[in-house]
């Protein structure tokens, strides 16, 4: 029996698919080479800030301030046109809110755009009178962790949510901080979950570093969409068909069996209820890491176990909540070869990727999770008087009110 005759039909078959089609191949390697190009080329030529955020040592805000402020960096505009966008590279913007200890020295800080640097000052002052906003120079280039001859050790861990994104995290109206008590010391404000975050950061000691990130854009519409090959639908799409498929899961015929009764029990009925809450809100597709940085003296294996723990106060067990979606020191040693790098080299790609935020975007994109207004609001707020984090930077005396002459 003979091969030839079989091999010549194969041949004579792939010859003309492999003519026709590498033309289109080629067509589309070229096309991402551009679009990377272009995108690359305009976010190199645009300009970030550092805006570090002091607070006063007595400040009787809910966080529903800071949902309010929040809607600063909540930038739907993808570019001008077409042309602009796909020949030119323009992008959604995006910003990153950070939580950060420098040998327990703790600070909030805004990365953003220099544009909207004027937008996020008169937001802020607007819900915070008494705080104060400077521009600082970018703590990330402190660290010399990925130069030659550098002996910090580093630890990173990425966050996902646990669920679909529809489903909300415990919030501070779960935790009932949406209404100041006239009592200042009252139990309601020693709840606030952001305060175990604060003390965590505040234990680092000289020589440790804690890094905490949660890069933001507006929501885009990146959901697949139920009946379309290419299609694409926001987040409400979904949370409303979530809460269509929690109804029709439970409905009961009565008597008369085209009338149906939609019978949910107590937490259903709770978790419906912050799922619509949540879709009246903007949303923010985001993500969450966090990083440790120590000399080889001063590093402490126990601060991954705890890091890994401090966001648990944001999970509902009928919700959602975070996990991890990975760390850099997977469970094998060999895991890293899986994504094409060695460990260190892996531990240094993150590091670049936090330093350059990047997340949205090439050269990373990381797992995006979309979180309503309240829920972000929830994981970066300031606290209030319940937070006696010694090292939190604060201001010594309240601001009266903001800069007269503040440009908006």
């Amino acid at each position: 029996m003979t091969f030839e005759p079989l091999i010549q039909s194969v041949v004579s078959i792939s010859i003309p698919i492999v003519f026709y089609c590498l033309p289109v191949l080629l067509f589309v390697a070229a096309w991402k080479l551009l679009r990377y190009y272009t995108r690359a080329k305009y976010l190199g030529e645009t300009e970030f800030v550092l805006l570090e955020i002091k607070i006063p040592k007595t400040l009787m805000k809910t966080p529903q301030a800071m949902e309010l402020a929040l809607n600063a960096l909540h930038q739907g505009w993808d570019g001008d046109n077409f042309y602009k966008i796909w020949f030119l590279g323009q992008a959604r913007a995006w910003s990153s809110l950070e939580l950060v200890s420098i040998g327990g020295e703790v600070h909030f800080y805004i990365w953003a755009q220099k544009f909207f640097k004027n937008l996020i000052e008169a937001q802020f002052y607007a819900q915070y009178p008494e705080i104060e906003i400077h521009e600082v120079e970018d703590y990330v280039h402190n660290v010399p962790y990925d130069l030659p001859g550098s002996d910090w050790k580093l630890w990173g861990a990425e966050f996902k949510l646990s669920k679909a994104d529809a489903y909300p995290i415990k919030t501070y109206v779960n935790y009932g901080l949406d209404k100041i008590s006239s009592d200042s010391e009252s139990d309601a404000w020693r709840t606030d979950p952001i305060t175990a975050v604060l003390e965590y950061l505040g234990s680092m000691k000289p020589g440790e570093q804690l890094w905490i990130q949660i890069p933001v854009q507006a929501a885009k519409d990146r959901f697949h969409k139920p009946g379309t090959w290419w299609g694409k639908q926001g987040w409400k799409d979904e949370g409303k068909a979530l809460i269509e498929k929690i109804m029709q899961r439970d409905k009961k015929g009565g008597e008369d069996e085209s009338l149906g009764l939609t019978i949910l029990s107590p937490g259903e009925r709770k978790v419906v209820e912050d799922i619509e809450r949540s879709l009246a809100k903007p949303g923010f597709d985001c993500g969450l890491r966090a990083l440790y940085l120590a000399k080889p003296e001063l590093y402490h294996p126990n601060r991954v176990v705890s890091t890994l723990g401090i966001f648990k106060q944001y999970n509902a067990a009928d919700s959602n909540g975070f996990k991890t979606a990975f760390t850099t020191s997977d469970k094998y040693p060999w895991s890293a070869f899986w994504r094409g790098y060695s460990l260190a080299k892996f531990k240094a790609v993150f590091f670049n990727n936090y330093r350059q935020r990047a997340f949205f975007y090439p050269p990373y994109v990381g797992a995006q999770f979309t979180l309503s207004a309240e829920e972000l609001a929830t994981i970066y707020h300031f606290p209030g008087s319940a937070a006696m984090t010694p090292t939190l930077g604060k201001i010594e005396s309240k601001r009266a009110e903001p800069p007269a002459n503040l440009p908006i």
